[in-house]
């Protein structure tokens, strides 16, 4: 893969996980009147991020280094093992399982996005 299009998918990994990291507040919050809404907005939001998470990632580790290829699928695999948990804990509307998946959810985006900015 060429630089450039390379660094897009590395910025586009990027912008995806500071918009996953900033979820925190939607998630914890279900006092609200329109929680069952809440619930399916997030849900859908965390699929479709997932997605081009994926797409992007699986480019990037497609053209990495071999010294880094393992690290970044072992990273990714687990960054999507607790996407997956999460969007389980939302679908089954427990906000204190929907917290605990979170938090493993963003302690592996940040390993990403540290391997990410080693590997770049």
């Amino acid at each position: 893969m060429e630089g450039k299009e390379w660094e897009g998918c590395v910025c586009r990994i990027r912008k995806c996980v500071s918009e996953l990291l900033s979820m925190e507040e939607d998630l914890i919050d279900d006092d609200d009147e329109e929680s069952e809404d809440s619930w399916d907005i997030i849900g859908r939001d965390l699929q479709l991020k997932a997605a081009f998470l994926y797409c992007d990632l699986s480019r990037v580790i497609a053209s990495a280094r071999d010294e880094h290829k393992m690290a970044l699928t072992d990273l990714g695999n687990k960054l999507f093992h607790f996407m997956e948990e999460l969007d389980h804990a939302v679908k089954s509307r427990s906000v204190s399982l929907t917290q605990i998946c979170y938090s493993d959810t963003t302690r592996a985006l940040k390993e990403l996005v540290s391997a990410l900015q080693s590997s770049y």
